[in-house]
């Protein structure tokens, strides 16, 4: 049997898939505007947990909760992707702030990241990718 080239895999695998990794985009929405930004993050309790810094990103999530959020992985000869789609809220509560604590997730760069921000999902989808040529097209006239 041929390898199959691209493979939707399912939501359990999807989460596996994104806790292997600590790197993500969150795409946000202002003013008419698609924002894109890099963030380090951790999976925590069927949702994603990042840390910011007051500035563009924290501004954008505030105002349009609805954002998407992307990571991935490869190697020489697969590559995964997951795309988050759902709501960001800034934490506030002494509560929900000592769970996310608990994660241990600490900035990447010499910043200070004091908000931290959980990207809840309404929708999650993930496709595995083999890589290889392309299939033979057969001979084209030229």
């Amino acid at each position: 049997m041929a390898n199959v080239p691209i493979t939707v895999v399912d939501d359990r695998e999807a989460w596996n898939l994104l806790g292997s990794v600590a790197l993500g985009r969150l795409v946000t929405s202002f003013g008419g505007q698609l924002e894109i930004f890099p963030v380090n993050f951790v999976v925590q309790k069927g949702a994603v947990l990042f840390r910011t810094a007051e500035g563009t990103k924290l501004f954008t999530t505030v105002m349009n909760d609805k954002v998407l959020f992307e990571a991935d992985d490869h190697t020489a000869a697969e590559g995964w992707s997951v795309i988050l789609r759902g709501t960001a809220k800034m934490l506030s509560s002494a509560e929900e702030i000592h769970v996310a604590d608990q994660a241990g997730l600490m900035p990447w760069v010499q910043t200070e990241k004091l908000r931290y921000v959980r990207v809840t999902p309404s929708e999650i989808s993930a496709r595995r990718f083999q890589f290889g040529p392309a299939p033979d097209q057969g001979n084209v006239p030229g």
